[in-house]
């Protein structure tokens, strides 16, 4: 399927201006809400925004994202919602991360030819797949220990991303119990883009932390 003048546009700023690719988690956010910390996070000069919420009812999940919605247009950031394909449609998000027991991104991208699609890569073989089925990128993780999702007990290290990459030549993100002393690790053997969670929603100073990553990541043009 070509792409669209507005996925293109998507595209181009999440390949050329992402380098820190921060998720929220109000649950692990020392008592800040999600707004809270999307305006830290904003003002800090974050270029994409990931909404992930599991709790919520869908009505407060639907009003949340159309709340980041607004805050992201207005700083020319891009919106990615966590799972729900529904709340990345109706409130006009830009794109639509899914893990591998959410909706296939085939029948996603069917439903949504103009959005952003990023899958969950937890092996070689998903990220060998994810063109195929329709993604415009790919998450390698979880690559150290976290605590951000339960149950897990085996972890991929950093050397996946070498591993990973050689199979696809989607853009793809990494993720999973990153820190910044490990930026300069990533960085080297090809990641480009990181996702944090913990590593920012349990900061003292949000915006301040953002602009640390920021500053380390380097943005390869």
């Amino acid at each position: 399927m070509p792409l669209t003048s507005t996925l293109q546009t998507r595209l181009a700023l999440f390949t050329k201006e992402v380098t820190l690719y921060p998720v929220s988690c109000e649950r692990l956010a020392r008592g800040r809400s999600d707004i809270e910390w999307l305006d830290a996070v904003l003002a800090a000069g974050a270029k994409i925004v990931q909404l992930r919420d599991k709790e919520s009812t869908d009505r407060v999940l639907f009003e949340k994202a159309c709340r980041f919605r607004q805050k992201t247009a207005d700083q020319g950031a891009l919106l990615i919602i966590n799972n729900r394909i529904d709340i990345a449609l109706a409130s006009h998000a830009d794109g639509v991360h899914l893990g591998n027991d959410d909706l296939p991104a085939e029948e996603a991208r069917r439903l949504a030819p103009e959005l952003i699609i990023g899958v969950s890569a937890n092996n070689i073989e998903q990220a060998a797949s994810a063109a195929a089925r329709g993604a415009s990128y790919y998450n390698i993780g979880p690559l150290f220990h976290t605590s951000t999702k339960e149950g897990l007990s085996s972890f991929l290290g950093p050397e996946a991303i070498k591993h990973f990459s050689a199979v696809s030549t989607l853009p793809f993100t990494v993720m999973g119990g990153i820190k910044l002393p490990h930026v300069k690790e990533l960085s080297v053997l090809g990641a480009q883009r990181i996702a944090v969670v913990t590593a920012l929603t349990e900061a003292d100073d949000i915006e301040a932390e953002t602009r640390r990553w920021l500053a380390a990541i380097p943005l390869t043009k």
